[in-house]
């Protein structure tokens, strides 16, 4: 058995409940105490599991090499960042061509703006293409946890449940409809793609 310490479970969200997270915290004063991201359905991640279709790239970085990626489901979009330091993910930005499906493993990132409000990003452990099958799965099975979540939130015992009724000012009821949409926009997108592979259903 390897002694390796075990790496967090990465949770599936979609865009519309990842971006309106904004509080992360520590659950121990260790300086290398992982970050979780707490989720208003009562979760905490400290990576996230997405796909989506990365709709555009761009290299943002001054003299290093620095990729934007925007990438779209069903409800809203994630943007995620890879440099120096996440060299794979990197590459597969460098080398993917807009529209494509892709599947993204990585941890969020809170970024506080000027004005006060929190933007949440992705900075990903891996960037890979897969196909309309995938992408369909990922959203049946990020479907079913939200609706897990939703379905546990007002339970007194969870603890991040509660720490997200005190942290989030948030209609919870809200990612149920979300998750209910995505659900009825893969049959909707089953018939008008055939495929699929070409035609990203998300816009």
């Amino acid at each position: 058995m390897s002694q390796a310490p075990t790496r967090e479970v990465a949770r599936r969200v979609f865009a519309r409940e990842f971006n309106d997270a904004s509080h992360t915290f520590k659950e121990s004063e260790d300086e290398r105490a992982p970050v979780y991201l707490l989720l208003p359905t009562g979760e905490r991640a400290n990576r996230v599991f997405l796909v989506g279709t990365l709709t555009e790239k761009e290299d943002v970085g001054e003299g290093d090499e620095y990729w934007r990626g925007r990438i779209v489901d069903p409800t809203g979009t994630f943007f995620v960042y890879a440099g120096q330091y996440q060299p794979d993910a990197a590459s597969a930005l460098r080398e993917l061509e807009p529209p494509a499906y892709v599947a993204v493993v990585g941890k969020p990132r809170t970024y506080e703006t000027d004005d006060g409000s929190v933007n949440v990003s992705v900075r990903p452990e891996s960037i890979t293409a897969v196909d309309a099958t995938t992408r369909d799965r990922w959203v049946a099975e990020t479907a079913t946890r939200t609706l897990e979540r939703v379905g546990a939130f007002d339970d007194e015992g969870d603890e991040y449940a509660r720490m997200a009724r005190e942290e989030y000012d948030l209609a919870v009821d809200e990612y149920r409809e979300v998750a209910l949409a995505a659900l009825e926009g893969l049959d909707e997108s089953d018939e008008l793609n055939g495929d699929g592979a070409d035609a990203p259903a998300e816009h």
